[in-house]
């Protein structure tokens, strides 16, 4: 076997060195890293005017007061309510900034006004009373307003805001007075889901608060409970008047003692006697205040007004829709005569013959039906 030179044997070990040798597997480049998280920036704390006026539950109906969240038309709830009372007493919404809902309808007045006439922006006076709407949201039907112009709160609501002589604006202005405050838009948008400010919307949010002022509990209520202590001996005289010889429970029925029908009681006449019919209608200037019958065109509904609920009556002085009766008593006195006669009188009204002391057991019967529930008072700050 011939011999291999060095240089040979070194070349082929080099070789086989190599031959045994594999090439790296190919490596795939890493991933890419994924972008950090944004980081949200903290929540910005709660301003003044919401720690101030916190959400708060929906008030449970008070004894007597017949009351469901859930059937109202208008949707209720903890949050839209306290929109609704924002707006209700701000004053933003009226042209000049002078005048609220509540410069009206006073919480201390048990949302009436004690005063015979409203008072609007630049001191211009109204030719009507304000009156409450506590247990307002569940009337026998729909009308609202002492002649029943308005079928709903919302509706109710919007009228004095463009009436001149009340809030003096548009529906258009008070919107854009609302929508103009940074606050507000956020709470319309966590209330309905987008910071859209109408008057509807505005409307809605009011007569949300306004269906929470609820009265109940009342001695009357605990006495048709089964409390006999709840009235002394008058007050029971009283009430046995009231659904007796008086008959004020013909139009002043039901858990909210209201029939939310028209009558003419003959307050504001001030005509000559006449009989419906030609004469009837010469008469007409008799009175200064046609109510009703502006809204109907009926005739027959001239000088009516709507009935007002009973509830926290004695705080409601002075009385009717032009708040001529300055008492109770002289309110009682009014049906015992008879009204004041005219040719569109209701036939409900009739003389009552009632004696003096029947008169005073109707009065206190009826200071029985003040109770709690619509109690409030303005919020410490706005938006």
């Amino acid at each position: 076997m011939p011999r291999l030179s060095p240089s040979i044997i070194t070349a082929a070990a080099i070789l086989g060195l190599f031959a045994g040798c594999k090439s790296p597997a190919p490596v795939s480049p890493p991933a890419p890293a994924a972008p950090p998280a944004p980081i949200k920036p903290p929540e910005p704390p709660p301003a003044v005017w919401e720690t101030e006026n916190p959400v708060v539950p929906l008030p449970r109906p008070p004894l007597g007061v017949q009351a469901d969240f859930g059937k109202l038309k208008v949707a209720v709830t903890p949050e839209k309510v306290r929109l609704g009372r924002w707006l209700f007493f701000d004053k933003r919404i009226s042209v000049d900034g002078s005048v609220s809902c509540a410069t009206c309808h006073r919480p201390e007045s048990a949302f009436s006004e004690p005063t015979p006439h409203s008072t609007g922006v630049a001191g211009k006076v109204g030719g009507r009373k304000s009156p409450t709407f506590i247990n307002g949201a569940w009337p026998l039907f729909d009308v609202y307003f002492w002649d029943g112009r308005a079928t709903s709160l919302s509706e109710q609501a919007k009228g004095p805001m463009a009436n001149p002589i009340e809030m003096g604006g548009t529906h258009e202005g008070v919107a854009k007075a609302i929508a103009g405050v940074p606050g507000y838009r956020r709470i319309f948008r966590a209330v309905y889901g987008d910071d859209r400010v109408d008057i509807d919307r505005i409307a809605d949010a009011i007569a949300a608060y306004e269906a929470t002022r609820m009265s109940g509990n009342s001695r009357f209520d605990r006495f048709d409970a089964g409390d006999a202590a709840a009235l002394d001996e008058k007050e029971k005289l009283g009430r046995d008047l009231f659904h007796g010889k008086a008959e004020c429970n013909q139009c002043h029925l039901g858990w909210n003692l209201t029939d939310s029908q028209f009558h003419n009681l003959g307050i504001g006449w001030a005509g000559k006697p006449g009989k419906p019919g030609k004469a009837g209608k010469a008469n007409k200037e008799g009175f200064a205040d046609p109510g009703r019958a502006k809204v109907s065109n009926k005739d027959e509904d001239t000088g009516a007004f709507k009935t007002p609920t009973l509830r926290e009556v004695t705080k409601h002085a002075p009385y009717m829709h032009d708040g001529s009766l300055a008492t109770l008593r002289d309110v009682v006195q009014h049906y015992n005569k008879g009204g004041n006669p005219n040719p569109w009188l209701s036939p409900k009204i009739k003389k009552l013959k009632l004696s003096p002391a029947e008169i005073d057991a109707l009065v206190a019967f009826m200071t029985a039906l003040d109770g709690e529930g619509y109690q409030d008072t303005p919020p410490k700050s706005f938006p």
